[in-house]
């Protein structure tokens, strides 16, 4: 295979330009016979005639031009792969790789990606939906590059591996079957709950979760019905079939079949009509949970990253009006 020498194609495409070696050693701040010599080799290395004299000059070969034009489009790719560089180094191209866990997906991940899709379409975000234990896991072993999960299923912020920022405190509604005897209760409070039956997940984020909540207000839940899938938890609720802690998120995200964000109402009360669901907000016991986004440690100033967590914390300022809060490292 020839030697396709980029310095020595350059000075011959100069040489193409200017007319003259006096001329192109000029413009490339080189001595006349450094011209001569850098394109002796190049004839050389390519096997092939590139100069012929021409008077007092020399005029380029047939063959000269050939490689002229395969040049051309080295030279124009080259460009393109500077550019993209430059772009990935200013965060405005390249790959993030997002691990988020189910409802995060829809409320914040969606949203952050079509900002970014708007504002700088050359940066990809490839999505795994993930657990949000096994979220820090994907990030630790190097598959994802940030990490959305919840803080009560994160390392400690005194982890050495990581740096987290606290994106979102994400509100927790009961949802009770429409005709419940507490569904427009004035003033509802989880411990008024603390004899029905309750529907969380068997094992897992939300499982804790919901035991944490309940017994902070006074009562173990006692769980009737096993389901992960919100789905599947609004069907039983709807049902009749228990009640259940519902973040704010997972409405965002469309369940119920309303696709509504938050619960309408000065009371606190809805009634999804399709869903047969009373959603009800806890004014007095204000449950939360934490959602966090995690990078490993020291890959924060990456600026691809940098711009995905900015769209991440927009997307959860329009989560919650409070806005988001930032605890660093």
């Amino acid at each position: 295979m020839a030697d396709w020498d980029l310095k020595k194609l350059h000075i011959l495409r100069t040489l193409q330009e200017r007319g003259t070696v006096t001329a192109t050693a000029e413009a490339l701040h080189m001595t006349p016979s450094a011209v001569s010599q850098q394109l002796t080799g190049l004839a050389r290395a390519l096997g092939v005639t590139l100069l012929e004299a021409h008077g007092r000059r020399v005029r380029l070969t047939d063959a000269a031009q050939l490689v002229l034009r395969h040049a051309e489009a080295v030279f124009a790719e080259l460009e393109r792969a500077d550019a993209e560089l430059l772009g990935h180094l200013r965060g405005e191209a390249g790959q993030v790789r997002v691990g988020a866990f189910a409802t995060a997906v829809p409320a914040l991940v969606v949203p952050a990606v079509q900002e970014l899709r708007r504002s700088h379409p050359g940066l990809s975000v490839v999505v795994r939906e993930a657990e949000a234990e096994a979220a820090y896991e994907l990030l630790a072993h190097g598959s994802v590059d940030l990490a959305l999960s919840l803080a009560a299923h994160a390392p400690t912020p005194r982890d050495p591996r990581f740096s987290r920022v606290s994106l979102l405190a994400d509100p927790l509604d009961v949802a009770l079957p429409a005709g419940h005897r507490l569904a427009a209760a004035p003033g509802l409070r989880l411990a008024d709950l603390a004899d029905e039956p309750w529907i969380f997940g068997s094992s897992g984020p939300w499982s804790q979760i919901t035991t944490t909540v309940c017994e902070s207000a006074g009562f173990v839940p006692e769980q009737a019905h096993a389901a992960a899938d919100w789905s599947a938890i609004w069907a039983m609720v709807a049902a009749g079939m228990g009640v259940a802690l519902v973040p704010r998120m997972a409405m965002a995200g469309g369940i119920g079949g309303t696709g509504e964000g938050r619960p309408a109402g000065e009371s606190g009360a809805r009634e999804d009509a399709a869903g047969g669901v009373a959603l009800r907000v806890l004014h007095d016991d204000r449950p939360r949970r934490h959602v966090v986004a995690a990078v490993r440690r020291g890959a924060e100033g990456a600026p691809g990253l940098a711009r995905v967590l900015a769209a991440l914390r927009q997307a959860a300022a329009a989560q919650a009006p409070e806005g988001p809060t930032v605890q660093p490292g």
